[in-house]
């Protein structure tokens, strides 16, 4: 058996699965959170904005479709701990290269099965996302917390789960279009292909690129992705979007929406649980149009902040009412805090990158470049 225990001494029991060899041969705190979704393990797994956490899933049957390796998000994994109700192997399922067991093992991932997962997530959603250890016995997690109640992760420059989960070096995706530049924050691979799609050239550059590197390259517009943890840890990032957003059009998704609100002086806030699924509604404001998005996000952009920014809201969550879009009344960008490359339904999300699209098309036209 082996145990997830948190700070206050609850404790949820299972089964071992996964590395727990390589991945954690100290005791170590990460955060626990929970999605919803009901499908897309595999998409979960690989998904870098998970970095540093251990995640439940509440569908209570996992890895019933094995593994394909195209559909991961990433080339690695920064997840920190799985915890599942079933696991099944999910071999025998048309086409799947592998299982999840298989992934989570040569990935050094952790996992958990056969945990009350929705014992687990009505205790987090009653106190909100908490720090959790995964050990082999309760006392050593108990033991830990005893010793360790002043230890919380501080996290330096290099030590952001950010700085873990992007690219080491820039590099180049060939395409007909105009140039791109994405700042990878631990971007997922269906944003890139998104962009692929509506015809860029793409040039993906790390995290810690300066607004100098960037603009060297001349390019026609920039993303900022997706990506893990805290935004205002991410000075250095902030000040990059600062440099940038008023010189070329700019898409923020997720992390880059909110690095985006921080660059024009507004403030994020962490919320209690997290928004962590594929049914989360987001209404247009302007149109009154709904529709159904991915989201994966800790932090939310405090809509009182934006006064005075230059940025309006446009799109508003129907759940709790916080802030899903931003657009600038005078520079051309938009930004999401959902994912518009996920489709937990139908693809009609996916229309933010032919706004931008458009967005860089009429800069380009403006400048005489087209």
């Amino acid at each position: 058996m082996a145990y997830l225990v948190f700070e206050d001494g609850t404790t949820f029991e299972g089964e071992a699965f996964g590395d727990w060899m390589k991945s954690n041969p100290t005791v170590a705190e990460r955060e626990v959170v929970f999605n919803t979704s009901m499908s897309g393990y595999q998409e979960m797994v690989t998904d870098l904005s998970y970095a540093g956490q251990i995640l439940v899933l509440t569908q209570p049957q996992i890895g019933n479709y094995g593994w394909h390796h195209e559909e991961n998000e990433a080339d690695k994994t920064r997840l920190q701990g799985l915890i599942v109700r079933e696991l099944s192997q999910g071999e025998g399922s048309l086409h799947a290269e592998g299982s999840l067991e298989d992934y989570c093992l040569k990935h050094n991932v952790q996992g958990l099965r056969g945990v009350d997962t929705r014992a687990l997530t009505r205790y987090l959603r009653e106190f909100g996302t908490l720090p959790g250890v995964m050990v082999e016995t309760r006392d050593v997690g108990m033991a830990f917390w005893m010793n360790s109640r002043d230890s919380h992760e501080i996290k330096g420059k290099d030590e952001h789960w950010v700085y873990r989960s992007t690219v080491k070096e820039a590099y180049e995706i060939p395409g007909s279009g105009p140039l791109l530049a994405v700042l990878d924050f631990g971007a997922k691979r269906n944003i890139i292909r998104n962009l692929q799609q509506r015809g860029f050239r793409i040039m993906v550059f790390p995290a810690g690129s300066s607004s100098e590197e960037i603009l060297r390259h001349h390019p026609s517009g920039v993303v900022l992705s997706n990506g893990p943890g805290d935004p205002e840890e991410l000075t250095e990032c902030v000040a990059t979007v600062r440099s940038l957003y008023d010189k070329l059009p700019v898409l923020g998704i997720c992390l880059g929406h909110q690095l985006l609100a921080l660059a024009a002086g507004g403030k994020t806030y962490k919320l209690p649980y997290g928004h962590r699924g594929g049914n989360h509604p987001v209404i247009d404001i302007r149109s009154g149009k709904a529709t159904m998005t991915a989201q994966n996000h800790g932090y939310a952009v405090q809509e009182e902040s934006l006064a005075g920014s230059g940025f309006q809201v446009t799109l508003r969550n129907l759940n709790d009412g916080t802030v899903e879009g931003m657009e600038h009344h005078t520079y051309p960008i938009l930004s999401v805090q959902f994912h518009p490359e996920g489709a937990p339904g139908p693809e009609e999300n996916s229309e933010i990158f032919d706004q931008f699209k458009k967005l860089v098309e009429k800069n380009l036209t403006r400048k005489g470049r087209a």
